[in-house]
């Protein structure tokens, strides 16, 4: 008879549970900066009733501050004002490789409809098929 009946084998097991508790920790985190990577910025939206849009991707946001000036949510500098001839070019890139990004615009309360229109319009020309008003909830 030989002795390696009577031996016990080592198991090879994996232990998840540090796993499991690093992806819920990266699962909070996630969860937290989410709503912060979608601000543009900082205008004072008007309030309307509206139901939310269906986003299957991250869309465009162009922000027109109080003072008429510009800013897209493209490259390192957000917070550069730009003119709407460069906004212009940059949308028609991106809707070149991507056609159906929507183009979302964030127009401050005080914003001259003109320049809306004019935004839009522009966003039309260059090939965006989705644009979008953001609006404030008034209950919030």
């Amino acid at each position: 008879m030989s002795r390696q009946n009577g031996k016990r084998r080592p198991i090879a097991e994996i232990n998840v549970v540090p796993y499991i508790d690093v992806m819920l920790v990266l699962l909070v985190i996630f969860m937290a900066t989410a709503p912060l990577l979608m601000q543009g910025v900082q205008v004072e939206l008007p309030k309307a009733t509206t139901a939310p849009v269906d986003a299957k991707e991250e869309p465009l946001i162009v922000s027109i501050k109080a003072d008429g000036s510009y800013y897209i949510n493209l490259g390192d500098n957000h917070e550069k004002a730009v003119d709407l001839a460069d906004i212009s070019q940059k949308v028609r890139v991106v809707v070149g490789r991507k056609p159906d990004t929507a183009v979302l615009i964030w127009g401050d309360t005080n914003v001259p409809y003109g320049k809306v229109i004019a935004l839009m319009s522009s966003l039309k020309a260059v090939g965006a098929t989705s644009l979008g008003l953001v609006t404030e909830n008034p209950e919030a």
